[in-house]
């Protein structure tokens, strides 16, 4: 699961591509990849056509989605939980049911293999940036962030697999 604070723009975009790239793997079939927020604030609402507009003008195909908040149970329930920054996963830590479910939560940016490593910078540096008050290139930025360290989280996944 990625996880953003309102569910519209970064979660929904990572896991667009996410999708693709497990389908890509041919994993598809064992994997399951949805998103959420920390927030109930875009309840039931579309991902932003912004990013939207992004994902497909560089191939991906963007599916129904009405953003949700993520539950205790998702949290306790997802084998990885993907946050989009620092702030999303203190939050998910907090709200994990027990440790098991907390040490499940990473920051998606620290699969990047050009982000710095966890060990020489604070998880804040890992941030994804938020688009939602910017222009088109906040879009375009976001995503490459997020393509950026796809691939290794597929790998990191097929690993989990076995």
């Amino acid at each position: 699961m990625t996880v953003c604070t309102g569910n519209i723009c970064r979660s929904p975009m990572a896991e667009v591509v996410l999708r693709d790239r497990f389908r890509a793997a041919g994993l598809d079939e064992r994997v399951v990849v949805d998103s959420s927020g920390i927030s109930d604030e875009e309840h039931g609402n579309p991902v932003d056509p912004r990013a939207a507009s992004v994902l497909r003008e560089h191939g991906y195909e963007v599916p129904r989605h009405r953003a949700h908040q993520v539950t205790r149970e998702e949290i306790a329930h997802r084998d990885l939980l993907l946050a989009m920054t620092s702030r999303h996963a203190r939050w998910l830590r907090t709200q994990a049911p027990d440790e098991d479910a907390a040490a499940r939560v990473r920051m998606y940016r620290s699969f990047d293999p050009s982000a710095p490593g966890l060990d020489t910078v604070d998880e804040a540096d890992l941030d994804i940036d938020d688009p939602w008050y910017g222009g088109r290139e906040d879009f375009e930025r976001t995503l490459a962030q997020v393509e950026a360290a796809a691939d290794a989280v597929v790998e990191h996944v097929r690993r989990l697999l076995g």
